[in-house]
């Protein structure tokens, strides 16, 4: 059997989670609702900046309400949402609330998942199902279903999907089989194994582990894939599906699908986005001062419509089209740049590159 590495947009397989199938497509808004966490795994990648952090995010995007939660979703045209955490359970009633937000502003076929490494109260699974939560992802802890039994139950009783989701440690391989035959013939629907990613936050504990990369530009941990490989090959003809999401894919697959999706649906008319999904446009230095009359001398010259055109008072630039940028660039006595930015709500730009010799 061959072990599907899901590396580009592929036709799902029988039993896959919608979650994932939507993911892969880059059409999950990913809301980060908590940095809250009282575990400590130690191969947690969480950035310094959202472990412990009560913010929410939403993408990249800092985000103080629900309004501004919303209003990511609707840029990017998000079909549904993934809430992650920290631990989503360690602040129950605002991933609730949450789950209701989303439901209300996009429509009961807008697909919830969220993450747990909590073994839930029985109330709590029914408030999930009662609020709209599509599908639950437990991390086992000690990788065995039997503490998370009544839980996962619960939440199946509530009319809600419930997988597992867990990192593929090349050490934990006895466990990880054992799991296999505690899942078969259960409520649980799917296992999705991630490969190992060794990462800054995490590198420390993975040394003591005597984890190393598995080569290449990666992540990933050695031995991670291969023993997916394995537990795929023995959970052949099981009750549950198992899919496995290397670390190149969810770097350069998911994320730059998703990136694709949002920068196709927030184009400014003079901006085109690139082969590696970033956003170019051309761009004029220009005082504030200046910037009334410079623009509507090069809307006049170039023949640009509104909307074309346009000032950016925080960066002091013009911005206009790429192509009109270059055509212009040798005539004018000012700098003509190429200016790249990210697809994301703050635009973090990630590139300048001169179109003349003036600087």
């Amino acid at each position: 059997m061959q072990l599907q590495m899901a590396t580009e947009i592929a036709p799902p397989e029988q039993g896959e989670a919608e979650g994932c199938i939507q993911c892969q497509m880059g059409s999950k808004l990913v809301l980060f609702v908590t940095g809250k966490c009282h575990w400590g795994c130690d191969y947690c990648p969480l950035s310094d900046n959202r472990r412990e952090s009560p913010d929410m995010f939403a993408n990249e995007r800092r985000c103080s309400n629900f309004d501004e939660v919303i209003e990511e979703g609707k840029a990017m045209r998000a079909t549904g949402t993934g809430i992650t955490g920290g631990d989503p359970m360690l602040d129950f009633e605002k991933t609730v609330l949450a789950i209701k937000e989303l439901k209300m502003a996009f429509g009961d076929d807008h697909h919830i998942h969220c993450y747990t490494s909590i073994p839930i109260k029985p109330e709590q699974a029914r408030k999930l199902g009662e609020s709209g939560l599509d599908e639950l992802r437990f991390h086992l802890l000690d990788l065995s279903l039997e503490r998370y039994t009544e839980s996962v139950n619960a939440a199946s009783e509530a009319g809600i999907t419930v997988g597992i989701e867990l990192p593929a440690e090349p050490d934990k391989e006895e466990k990880l089989m054992k799991l296999l035959s505690e899942l078969d013939n259960s409520v649980v629907e799917f296992l999705n194994l991630n490969e190992l990613e060794i990462t800054i936050g995490n590198q420390g504990n993975m040394d003591v582990r005597g984890f190393n990369l598995a080569g290449g530009i990666t992540a990933a941990a050695e031995g991670s894939a291969e023993l997916a490989t394995k537990l795929k090959k023995a959970a052949d003809g099981m009750s549950f599906h198992v899919k496995f999401c290397t670390a190149n894919f969810k770097d350069a697959g998911q994320l730059r699908n998703r990136f694709r999706r949002r920068g196709e649906a927030t184009l400014r008319p003079y901006e085109i986005l690139s082969d590696d999904d970033t956003i170019l446009f051309g761009a004029i230095p220009c005082p504030l001062e200046y910037a009334s009359d410079d623009v509507k001398e090069l809307s006049e010259t170039l023949g640009l419509m509104d909307g074309w055109i346009r000032y950016d008072a925080s960066n002091q630039r013009i911005e206009i089209p790429l192509s009109a940028a270059e055509d212009v660039a040798e005539h004018l006595n000012v700098p003509v740049q190429m200016i790249e930015v990210h697809p994301t709500h703050e635009r973090l730009e990630v590139g300048m590159v001169y179109l003349n010799e003036l600087r």
